[in-house]
């Protein structure tokens, strides 16, 4: 038990490591778009090239309001920390509960 305590908790410390730095791409991706930065630069292709793949089907759905304002990033955001929080954090939590479980049962000492 107590090694899937600790592959849950890696799996989701992991987990969330790998959707923060997606937010922050996703957010350096807006701030660009702000800026209106050259399109032919390597970090703003790679920003667009990574980020693309989550926006366009948030942007399939959701079309930009007026004056061309997008808000699927803004709804990407929200998503990415709902599921650190939800899916990581949980993932975490039970791991850490596997491990003190694990530790209070006779076996264990």
């Amino acid at each position: 038990m107590i090694l899937l305590g600790r592959i849950l908790i890696g799996i989701g410390r992991l987990l969330d490591g790998v959707l923060f730095i997606a937010t922050i791409l996703v957010v350096a991706r807006a701030v660009v778009s702000w800026v209106n930065a050259d399109p032919y630069n390597g970090i703003v292709r790679f920003l667009r090239s990574s980020t693309d793949p989550l926006l366009r089907p948030i942007q399939r759905y959701i079309p930009p309001v007026g004056g061309g304002i997008d808000l699927s990033p803004m709804i990407l955001i929200f998503a990415l920390f709902f599921l650190r929080q939800v899916l990581a954090g949980t993932l975490v939590d039970y791991g850490m509960k596997i491990l003190q479980e694990a530790q209070m049962s006779p076996l264990f000492s």
